[in-house]
């Protein structure tokens, strides 16, 4: 019999994953030309060829004892210092290769924070909407999670809510940017409405309080935005980072920590962190990523397949009447609910093979998200099965 905290996780699993196994089964009944399934974030742009090729290049010429073998619970000291140098070069930054931890993806990251900040009890904001998984990492390492409220208009943080929210328990904020499920970036101004708000709550309390940015969608932006770089703006900034969706290698897990060289006791929670890898079982991050990384670190995904989607399956869709802010990053798109109760609008949309995610799962209720990450030609086809959603529900739609 497995732990009675396991059964409540397995009871409570990713809505995300049962929606995608649905798909599977769907497709299998009607043919998988016939099912339109927006439910999964899984990259669709090929991988870089550089990056192949450094895959290849560190297999033919690396020493293969070193190559597969153990190194520093931290990383390479190479790759952590290629790393250093290029958010140095990209945002004016001063890493150095110690402020630098390769983890196991950005989930790893985010754990290996968490394990390394949080005491029982601790508290920790997640801006709403955000990804679900945050309520297990920070359960993992006994911290209780709180919900900011957003403003629904423009999925910008309520503020009020924001400062009301932190207390003398509070140890850290977590933001994702941009964000999934809304495509959302939390602008300039945002970050330092929230950095202010922080440093006056720290001298307040008298402890410190982290910010942990995690930015797996950094690269999947449009239309010129910036993502604002956190450890400008904020001393006691965490950025967690996946290379997943900017060089489609989810399956990979390969991310790092980059520590604020201004953090307070900034030395001792490097050694934290990496220790705190160490102790979580990850041990250290993919040697054969690391290696691929240091020649490859400046390759990219094609962002303006994305950006095609995007184009379409938002014009399309508030041509027919659907509600939703317009992506500004990622590959999401989080549409308001005709219905009140979003699960219903779901499995309505299940007669017509289209599957989504309801907002619930991202503490927003009222909404669904639509992961844009597939093909165009699945987008197209699926356009008929949402004119007749649309009409199901009275909208205006196209003339």
């Amino acid at each position: 019999m497995i732990s009675k905290k396991m059964q409540e996780a397995v009871a409570n699993s990713s809505a995300i994953r049962a929606m995608f196994l649905e798909g599977k089964e769907m497709a299998a009944k009607v043919g998988v030309e016939n099912v339109y399934d927006f439910s999964l974030g899984n990259p669709m742009t090929p991988v870089p060829a550089a990056y192949n090729q450094a895959i290849i290049d560190a297999v033919e010429n690396e020493n293969s004892l070193e190559l597969h073998g153990y190194m520093d619970n931290a990383g390479y000291p190479e790759t952590r210092k290629t790393v250093a140098d290029n958010l140095n070069k990209r945002f004016g930054t001063e890493f150095e290769g110690k402020h630098i931890v390769m983890t196991v993806g950005a989930a790893g990251a985010l754990n290996v924070v968490f394990k390394t900040i949080l005491d029982p009890g601790d508290e920790v904001l997640a801006l709403a909407p955000y990804f679900g998984e945050y309520r297990g990492y920070v359960a993992n390492h006994q911290g209780i999670l709180k919900e900011v409220t957003p403003d629904i208009e423009t999925f910008q943080p309520d503020f009020h809510d924001f400062e009301q929210k932190i207390t003398e328990k509070t140890r850290a904020v977590i933001i994702n940017n941009p964000v999934n499920p809304t495509g959302v970036i939390y602008s300039e101004e945002t970050i330092q409405k929230m950095a202010a708000i922080l440093e006056k709550k720290e001298k307040e309390y008298g402890r410190e309080i982290f910010m942990v940015s995690d930015e797996p969608y950094r690269e999947l932006v449009y239309d010129g935005n910036q993502v604002p770089f956190l450890t400008k703006y904020y001393d006691n900034t965490f950025v967690t980072y996946s290379f997943s969706k900017s060089l489609s290698i989810p399956g990979e897990r390969i991310g790092y920590i980059a520590v604020c060289p201004q953090m307070a006791d900034c030395e001792q929670v490097c050694s934290g962190l990496s220790v705190a890898n160490r102790m979580l079982g990850f041990v250290n991050a993919p040697s054969l990523m690391q290696k691929a990384l240091v020649k490859a670190i400046d390759s990219t995904t094609d962002v303006a397949y994305y950006d095609r989607n995007r184009k379409l399956i938002y014009d399309k869709l508030t041509a027919l009447g659907f509600e939703c802010v317009k992506p500004q990053g990622a590959f999401y798109l989080f549409i308001k609910s005709p219905d009140a109760e979003e699960k219903k609008f779901v499995e309505e949309a299940k007669k017509y093979h289209i599957l989504m995610v309801g907002g619930t799962t991202f503490a927003c209720p009222g909404f669904v998200r639509l992961a844009y990450c597939v093909s165009y030609e699945m987008i197209e086809r699926s356009l008929p099965a949402f004119e007749k959603l649309a009409k199901a529900y009275g909208l205006a739609g196209e003339k």
